[in-house]
């Protein structure tokens, strides 16, 4: 008899603890980054000072390539090669696990953007404005047209980057380098109107732009001309 009281105390305690067990299981939390990418498209444009000009699609072949990051955004698929002789579309995108893209969540209106500026940041890179007249260097502009409700994007300072333009330029030809895509969230949501379009290369922002990470993608540029 007390063979079967033991056996069936021992049973009841373990259907006790899966209930248990079960009563604590939650859905997971849809706005977990689960991954991210970059996708890098040649379209047509040239640099001009701090911004491009003629900005286009283009048709036909074209380089086209992407980087996928897992939710601590290490790159997954190896070095990034570009041609420092052309302009590439960037679009940044982010995934939960169920495949559906987060990165609107950074621009439904103006008030929420106001809190988040895109950097890339490292490489020690030539800027495009301090090329003079030879407008070879590097040059990152973030493009937004809209925000998720509708409005306009109105000037440079109210773009974020999620979407931006960017070239290497021949100065930087030789570049091999470690970079970081931040898509950084400021304490004072002032703080992106006193950042000017040349600000975006910098490896001291977290001290110059008091704030958090939300988004950081690490990976390995190399410079390659693909003609």
């Amino acid at each position: 008899m007390k063979k079967y009281c033991y056996a069936f105390a021992a049973v009841t305690l373990l259907f006790t603890a899966c209930s248990k067990d079960d009563d604590n299981v939650t859905p997971e939390n849809p706005s977990a980054i689960a991954s991210s990418r970059l996708d890098f498209v040649e379209v047509s444009g040239s640099a001009h000072g701090d911004h491009f000009h003629d900005l286009a699609e283009k048709t036909g072949a074209k380089d086209s390539t992407a980087i996928v990051f897992n939710s601590n955004g290490e790159a997954q698929d190896g070095h990034l090669h570009l041609d420092p002789h052309k302009v590439y579309r960037i679009q940044f995108r982010q995934f939960n696990s169920a495949g559906q893209e987060l990165q609107q969540q950074y621009l439904t209106s103006k008030a929420v953007a106001d809190s988040f500026k895109v950097f890339l940041s490292g490489g020690n890179l030539v800027l495009n404005p301090a090329t003079g007249t030879a407008e070879n260097g590097a040059l990152f502009q973030p493009r937004e047209q809209a925000y998720g409700d509708g409005t306009a994007v109105n000037g440079k300072y109210e773009t974020t980057g999620l979407l931006a333009y960017f070239t290497l330029g021949e100065a930087n030809s030789s570049v091999e380098a470690d970079m970081s895509y931040v898509v950084r969230k400021f304490n004072d949501a002032t703080t992106k109107a006193t950042i000017e379009r040349t600000d975006w290369n910098y490896t001291d922002y977290a001290t110059r732009y008091a704030g958090t990470d939300v988004v950081k993608l690490t990976f390995e540029l190399h410079a390659e001309d693909h003609e």
